[in-house]
């Protein structure tokens, strides 16, 4: 064998995969569930009766937790089907940058530069209105296969 080292240029995440497999029968309203390769949040579901040859359906209606649009799916109920992580996580907001992207503090202490303001016009007046007052607000990040974006809004009071 030979004696030199190797080093390796990690450029991937630790393996982690962005869905979960998840029988399609057992999803219920209000879970979620991957639609043309979009993160959805079920808003209905409707299950047909099983067919002289097999399968119950089961009808998907989900609402896209990124774009807010509305999609729709139909699938053997016996089948698996995609189920994404998702995570919502508080940062506490620091600033709001000219070309729309805020500065967030993590709970280790260091800051988030990456996320741009939410493109829902109420939030974002909320978030540019209290943080204007100088109020101390944290907001709360929707984060799901790959892409996160600010969903919420809490003020914990003045600075």
């Amino acid at each position: 064998m030979s004696d030199e080292e190797h080093h390796f240029e990690s450029k991937a995440d630790a393996g982690a995969s962005k869905t979960y497999p998840q029988q399609a029968g057992t999803i219920r309203k209000n879970g979620y569930i991957v639609i043309k390769g979009r993160p959805c949040k079920v808003v209905e579901v409707s299950t047909s009766k099983t067919g002289k040859h097999g399968h119950a359906k089961c009808h998907f209606v989900g609402i896209d937790i990124f774009t807010g649009k509305k999609l729709e799916d139909v699938l053997p109920s016996s089948h698996n089907c995609d189920v994404p992580h998702v995570n919502r996580t508080d940062y506490q907001l620091i600033d709001i940058s000219e070309d729309g992207f805020v500065s967030l503090l993590t709970e280790n202490g260091n800051t988030k530069d990456d996320l741009r303001l939410p493109t829902d016009d109420n939030l974002l007046t909320q978030i540019k209105d209290g943080f204007a007052e100088g109020k101390d607000l944290v907001v709360s990040v929707m984060s799901a296969m790959g892409e996160e974006q600010i969903c919420g809004l809490k003020d914990i009071g003045p600075k």
